[in-house]
């Protein structure tokens, strides 16, 4: 049985422990107060009694255990703070009813929502959506990694090589300059054609790596062999806090910062990393600076992404705390970067987000592995890639 298929099941074992529960209480209950008051079988065989009553406890706490362990176990969206207060309102009456209910809740949303597409998956399996006619290089943004057993891009690539796509990483630092990183995106563009024998890739690139990959594009050679660009989320004019961090920081508190983080990036497989050059590359100054010298790459199809927060709160730490910040210098933001900064190329999209919680930009590349209500992340690149493939890209 599946993961989700044991998801379900412990739901379903919750239920029935409800169930149970309340129809064994209720029995109880009547006997109790049913003329003359007393446990009818505790007058008339007090071990029968207690031997039922015993057996009726193990009945219960069996489905009980049976279940929230498989919920635990295999409810990937009943995150690290439900399952904290579970453990602690399990002793708090009324409280422990109504935590019981959300993680039930909680497991059969992403039971219906993943069951969903799957069905929508085998429906569409023929018709291989997301097989472009060029390969998908995914490019990271900064102070990441493409590591094999921790995606930076979530479940999305899984999601696009189920509907037909060919993908790639950047395999790029976590923190060097625009242009060191563009040299190394170079290289694996190269490296990549050379070893699949296509002539180009369609790349997607989120953050700091859409930047990179700009202005890998002034270089002619790269740029013949990129058929597309999207960027996700990308500070094309900058972050404006940024510039204040930059300024206001202690140039000693600076430099242990990148002393520290450099030495662990080494650690990690970056390259000469940079972490000073990597974070300066994104304020405003240098992004307009930048801008003023990169011209749109002739015959690369170019389009840009980006979403933003309703509300403080509604991302995944630390972007629920940054969000108030950040709004201060440049306005409605996804928590890191300022929509005023995302718009690039012949087609841009400002994801609107529905009711109150918003879109992060964690939540643009399915950090959190979070199913968000009213944003289907993985769907969202199966149609941007599927809309390449449409154009012949």
């Amino acid at each position: 049985m599946t993961r989700l298929g044991l998801c379900k099941a412990g739901s379903t074992i919750l239920k029935i422990f409800i169930a149970a529960v309340c129809i064994f209480g209720a029995f109880y209950l009547i006997d109790l107060l049913t003329p003359p008051i007393g446990f009818s079988l505790w007058r008339e065989n007090k071990t029968l009694f207690i031997i039922g009553l015993a057996a009726v406890i193990l009945f219960c706490s069996l489905l009980f255990w049976v279940g929230i362990i498989l919920v635990y176990a295999c409810c990937n969206q009943l995150r690290i703070k439900k399952r904290v207060l579970g453990i602690v309102f399990a002793w708090i009456p009324v409280l422990n009813i109504i935590t019981l209910f959300d993680i039930i809740a909680t497991a059969d949303r992403e039971y219906s929502f993943e069951k969903a597409k799957y069905q929508l998956n085998m429906m569409r399996c023929g018709e291989r959506v997301c097989a472009a006619k060029y390969p998908i290089l995914l490019v990271h943004g900064v102070f990441f990694r493409d590591f094999k057993y921790l995606n930076y891009w979530g479940r999305i690539p899984k999601e696009l090589e189920k509907n037909g796509a060919r993908i790639y990483y950047g395999n790029h630092n976590s923190a060097s300059s625009v242009e060191e990183s563009a040299k190394q995106l170079k290289a694996r563009i190269l490296e990549i054609t050379k070893e699949s024998g296509c002539e180009k890739v369609n790349i997607i690139a989120h953050s700091k790596g859409g930047l990179d990959v700009r202005y890998m594009l002034s270089d002619g050679e790269a740029a013949e062999r990129v058929a597309s660009l999207t960027t996700i989320n990308t500070p094309h004019r900058g972050c404006r806090f940024a510039d204040y961090l930059f300024g206001k920081a202690p140039e000693k508190f600076k430099n242990f910062l990148a002393n520290t983080y450099n030495r662990a990036a080494a650690k990690l497989g970056d390259t000469d990393p940079d972490f000073l050059t990597a974070v300066f590359d994104l304020t405003y100054e240098k992004c307009r600076e930048r801008n003023k010298q990169l011209a749109d790459p002739a015959g690369v199809y170019c389009r840009s992404v980006g979403s933003f927060q309703r509300k403080p709160t509604s991302g995944r730490f630390p972007l629920n705390l940054t969000n108030r910040f950040v709004k201060y210098f440049d306005g409605e933001n996804d928590g890191l970067v300022g929509t005023d900064s995302f718009e690039w190329g012949s087609d841009y999209k400002l994801l609107v987000p529905e009711g109150k919680r918003g879109i992060s930009h964690a939540d643009m590349i399915d950090l959190n592995r979070e199913n968000i209500e009213g944003f289907d992340v993985r769907e969202f690149y199966v149609q941007l890639v599927s809309d390449l493939k449409k154009a012949g890209y």
